[in-house]
């Protein structure tokens, strides 16, 4: 039988934001256990929440990027429920008026079965919501203890919740791989998905192809990684297929995705929203939010990664593909633009030196382009030496790895070494008309009509000249005498 996978994400995001949501404590990451902590967020009674201006500041960035409502009415509502390190027993969330509704992204995908396709995902809202504490389990060799951390508990929080129309795990990595890269140009989230500033959990449904019916769903929990998201997705996909064509029935539960063993187990049932008893938080007042002040935040949004890449393929002539790449991560645009505003004459080839060079340097040693040791200016100062001829470009691959390596400009690599290219006409030719006649065989087929032959005799001219030749002089000398 065939069937249809159905996915929705609720994708929790830390806002950036230097104190909590309701109190005046630090958001820092990495400081000693319960320091940043108030009397509020360790569920004093008598303590009183003040919302956070700044977080909701953010929470509306957020949707405006999201082509959401921004709802001039909101409000908070308390959302019950008992876990240790949750001291209040309840979570001050959004859920019958949150503070944006509906929007969507678009999303492009590369599946092997179905080629590259672009989806748009609508998203069900955004609302505002104070993150729990910690649990650190089995501290000091005793296995059956656990600690209770509450420096999280309070954090602000926006939930992003969309539609269940995700269709695929490549889907579902797609979509949070897109909404990461929005947030982080919007800058209202670090999104460390180590650190837990950006995490996950997949409802994931099958019903038989075709159907209008969704099936039971599942819920796997707190997932930070790409790879993981992909392989929890398409494990428990495969669990209840086989669940389901089995005569089983799948239950609503919630899961754990163990990264070593790569399979989901249960965690718990599957709690419904009536199980919370949800009411509204009555230390709050409702959120009034007026035109002007969502104007005001929307008229100071920065440019966004698909605007970008829309300008790049305008104004630089670039490929989807190639904007696409450039846009993903925003540190990387930005280096993009630097190079291309130190030599604007040639963008694709600065293009390609990012993508090619950089981009696989980068992943073989692990680090990130922000603290690449060729700034961007050095690396449009390489691409202008290039494309003047002052430099060929199996040159320009040497002094890469130098520049890597000491933080040299290239300018000063090539005073240094007394680099110079060999435009002399005179010399080239004689070097080509030599070789020329030292290899009769290659000679034959060209003139046989086999042109790639040509690729043989500029091999052996620029090995004879160290790479040093002028690549276009010596193909125009050469067509002429193979002539």
């Amino acid at each position: 039988m065939n069937w249809d996978t159905v996915i929705g994400l609720e994708v929790h995001v830390q806002l950036n934001t230097k104190t909590k949501l309701f109190s005046h404590a630090e958001t820092s990451f990495g400081a000693g256990a319960n320091s940043h902590t108030t009397a509020l967020d360790q569920g004093h009674p008598g303590t009183l929440p003040v919302l956070n201006r700044e977080a909701l500041r953010k929470a509306i960035q957020a949707g405006l990027a999201l082509h959401c409502t921004i709802n001039e009415y909101s409000r908070f509502d308390r959302k019950n429920y008992f876990y240790p390190d949750l001291p209040k027993a309840y979570q001050i969330s959004q859920y019958h008026h949150p503070i944006c509704s509906k929007g969507w992204l678009e999303i492009s995908v590369n599946d092997p079965k179905r080629g590259e396709y672009a989806r748009k995902i609508h998203l069900t809202r955004i609302h505002l919501e104070e993150d729990a504490g910690k649990l650190v389990h089995g501290q000091g060799g005793a296995v059956a203890e656990s600690y209770v951390d509450l420096n999280r508990a309070g954090t602000p929080l926006i939930e992003i919740v969309s539609e269940p129309e995700l269709t695929s795990a490549l889907e579902a990595v797609a979509y949070l791989q897109k909404l990461r890269s929005i947030l982080l140009y919007l800058g209202v989230s670090d999104c460390n998905m180590e650190e837990g500033s950006l995490r996950c959990d997949a409802n994931i449904s099958l019903k038989p192809e075709g159907s209008s019916a969704l099936g039971n769903r599942t819920e796997i929990k707190n997932m930070n990684t790409f790879k993981g998201l992909l392989a929890a997705v398409e494990y428990e996909v495969r669990r209840q297929q086989r669940v389901l064509e089995g005569g089983g029935k799948v239950e609503t539960e919630t899961l754990l995705f163990d990264p070593v063993e790569r399979k989901t187990r249960s965690m718990r049932s599957k709690e419904d929203a009536h199980d919370y008893r949800y009411f509204p938080e009555p230390d709050l007042p409702p959120v009034l939010v007026g035109k002007d002040q969502v104007d005001a935040i929307a008229a100071a949004l920065p440019e966004l990664p698909d605007a970008k890449r829309d300008r790049y393929q305008k104004d630089f002539g670039l490929s989807l593909y190639d904007a696409d790449v450039l846009v993903s991560e925003k540190p990387m645009a930005s280096y993009f633009e630097a190079a291309v505003a130190a030599f604007p004459a040639e963008p694709k080839k600065i293009c390609n030196w990012i993508t090619t060079e950089i981009a696989g340097t980068l992943n073989e040693g692990n680090r990130s382009i922000e603290t690449f040791p060729v700034k961007p200016e050095a690396l449009g100062e390489l691409v202008r030496l290039v494309s003047e001829g002052a430099i060929t470009g199996k040159i320009a691959k040497e002094l890469f790895a130098e520049m890597i390596a000491t933080g040299k400009r290239p300018a000063d690599l090539v005073k240094e070494k007394g680099i110079q290219v060999i435009s002399d006409d005179g010399a080239l030719r004689a070097i080509c008309e030599r070789l020329i006649r030292e290899n009769p065989d290659p000679v034959a087929k060209y003139r046989g009509g086999n042109k790639n032959a040509l690729g043989f005799f500029v091999g052996a001219v620029m090995k004879e000249t160290k790479g040093q030749a002028n690549p276009k002089s010596v193909n125009q000398i050469l067509a002429e005498l193979l002539k």
